[in-house]
């Protein structure tokens, strides 16, 4: 049970948070705000272990997080939200933080389902889903059926995602449709790949955010983000809040989107 003193440094923590909540978002222009926003969600395990937890209450403790940010994308209107949750590379963990992660999944879709349609929240599982558990794979494919015409806010989860994996696969799809005759190699563009990509039809990620304070892409996105603007923050990612994302957003608007050019003949 947490103390007096505990419950007030939590209180002025709220307090703090809101008022810098309303200091930036009167910094934020409404008209140049990301469409698409990705989130590499670390830090979990860390954050647990530095509070002597076993390294599961952190992912519970991160399922707050994703639940505020999914509500502050909504208020934003932001079009696209895309969580890194469960990478090709997490099978290497320990089967029980695995079976803990999964049945989390299960858990947060089927209590949060009703909420995040209410909210127009389309969810839309990226990633080799047919190597999910069977209890994974049912109540992603129910939340898939009840959301799908939702247009508010597209939710990517990223889930058994790795972006050569997604590479891979796209190019094999590729080549499939040239080896029937449907397309010639020399049709091939950036757009052609596109096509073939997880998030095939939805705007590139213009933000990349990294929780808990490593500078790295960890195999996300790999084609997608090539020119999103891209921060990093120490924050872990059971800590982070609306406000990290509005201080992100801020910063984002701060930046000169040059796409390789240069702008009013500046150099």
């Amino acid at each position: 049970m947490k103390n007096q003193f505990n419950l007030l440094n939590e209180d002025n923590k709220t307090i703090s948070y809101e008022h810098e909540e309303q200091k930036l978002q009167k910094m934020l222009n409404q008209q140049t705000l990301p469409k698409h926003i990705a989130i590499i969600m670390d830090g979990n395990g860390r954050w647990a272990i530095n509070k002597g937890l076993p390294r599961f209450f952190g992912h519970h403790a991160g399922v707050k997080s994703l639940k505020e940010i999914i509500n502050a994308c909504c208020d934003l209107e932001i079009k696209v939200l895309t969580a890194f949750c469960f990478s090709t590379e997490n099978w290497k963990r320990p089967q029980e933080e695995i079976d803990n992660i999964m049945q989390l999944l299960v858990e947060y879709l089927t209590n949060e389902l009703i909420n995040l349609c209410a909210k127009g929240v389309r969810i839309n599982p990226i990633g080799v889903l047919q190597e999910l558990p069977q209890p994974v794979r049912e109540v992603l494919d129910r939340a898939v059926r009840h959301s799908r015409d939702n247009d508010r806010l597209i939710l990517n989860l990223a889930l058994n995602y790795g972006g050569r994996l997604e590479l891979i696969k796209a190019i094999r799809g590729i080549s499939s449709a040239v080896e029937k005759g449907t397309l010639k190699a020399d049709q091939i563009d950036a757009t052609t790949v596109e096509e073939y990509l997880f998030t095939a039809g939805q705007p590139e990620p213009d933000l990349l955010i990294r929780t808990s304070g490593d500078s790295r892409i960890s195999n996300f996105m790999l084609w997608q983000i090539a020119y999103s603007e891209i921060w990093f923050t120490d924050i872990l990612w059971p800590d982070f809040r609306r406000m990290h994302l509005l201080r992100a957003l801020v910063d984002y608007q701060e930046r000169d989107r040059r796409y390789g050019g240069v702008k009013d003949g500046k150099m």
